[in-house]
């Protein structure tokens, strides 16, 4: 077998072997948490009859290994089971939130990772100057604040005080305020659903952005080292042109990675960003599940988000093999 292939098959064993012990230690800390969707339900109130009952009909009182052989059965047949309180699909809710997730983080990514990457091509360019230190410094600040914060100033300044009116006003353009709630739905056009989660995009936006730009930074800074970087500069050509034509492409490894872990925590990470926004997406759905109890749809989204958060980075393992050329082009 090739070593590629040989290493490519490695990496999706090992996604498998990874992802099946997530469900176990997802399925053993639902376990392990105190109270269940009966007593959630019914309230403190509740009589232990009446709580002997409720989770008689919702199968609590089965064993443990009973229960995870019939979930993990299910969940490879693609049947996710259903929610212990409204006895909906979870399948179908989590189609609907995994898509508005998805959403989401897509325009996150569409701006956040050529942004960073031109960040940081511009800040090796200007390494040590002002350009570099500016980049550096607001990307930093940016990393060390945390989620909510950002959300909550953004959402005071372009939702609450007229700031984002006067901005708007710079370009000639009409007053605009962004809305403090991401409210969408499928019937919504394009341009609305945009403009409903311009401040969410804003927030993933800033906290992934300094991560790449840093990772990138780095990477390129490590390359300009190497010999054949010095021939290309005493061949004449600007510094610019030796990073983006010999520089980058010789980094892409480091950067793929990076770039693909800020990828999943956009879909895995939202949660704090979903809760502050009202956004109906899987980070709210998890975290309404967690208050209810729900534990069939607690177990669906944790196995989604690693399910996510693996792929991605298979993704990131493969991408790196095959921009090694001692793997393609092995002896």
């Amino acid at each position: 077998m090739h070593p590629i292939l040989k290493l490519v098959a490695q990496r999706l064993a090992l996604g498998v072997v990874l992802l099946f012990a997530a469900s176990v230690l997802l399925f053993g800390l639902t376990e392990v948490l105190p109270g269940d969707a009966a007593l959630s339900q019914l309230g403190q109130a509740a009589t232990p009859e009446n709580l002997a009952n409720l989770r008689e009909e919702m199968g609590l009182n089965r064993p443990a290994i009973t229960r995870y052989a019939e979930w993990i059965g299910g969940i490879m047949t693609g049947d996710m089971g259903t929610s212990l309180i409204n006895k909906l699909s979870i399948a179908e809710q989590v189609g609907r939130r995994l898509s508005a997730t998805l959403f989401l983080a897509f325009w996150a990514a569409i701006i956040s990772v050529p942004l960073a990457i031109l960040l940081g091509l511009i800040a090796v360019r200007f390494q040590n100057r002002w350009p570099d230190k500016l980049i550096s410094g607001v990307t930093l600040a940016s990393i060390s604040l945390p989620e909510f914060m950002i959300a909550y100033v953004l959402i005071f300044f372009f939702a609450v005080q007229s700031l984002s009116w006067s901005i708007w006003g710079w370009f000639g353009m009409s007053p605009i305020a962004f809305p403090s709630f991401a409210s969408v739905s499928p019937g919504m056009p394009l341009s609305a659903q945009l403009y409903a989660i311009a401040l969410p995009v804003m927030v993933l936006t800033l906290v992934v952005l300094a991560h790449m730009m840093r990772m990138t930074r780095a990477a390129i800074l490590n390359v300009m080292q190497s010999a054949y970087i010095e021939t290309a500069e005493l061949k004449g050509l600007n510094t610019f042109a030796v990073i983006r034509k010999h520089a980058f492409p010789n980094a892409i490894a480091p950067i793929v990675n990076v770039v693909m872990i800020n990828l999943a925590y956009l879909v895995v990470g939202v949660v704090v960003v979903e809760v502050v926004f009202a956004y109906p997406g899987m980070g709210q759905y998890l975290v309404d599940a967690v208050v209810k109890r729900d534990v069939p749809v607690v177990l669906a989204c944790g196995v989604i988000f690693a399910a996510v958060y693996i792929i991605l980075n298979i993704v990131a393992d493969v991408v790196s093999i095959l921009a090694n050329p001692r793997l393609r082009h092995p002896k």
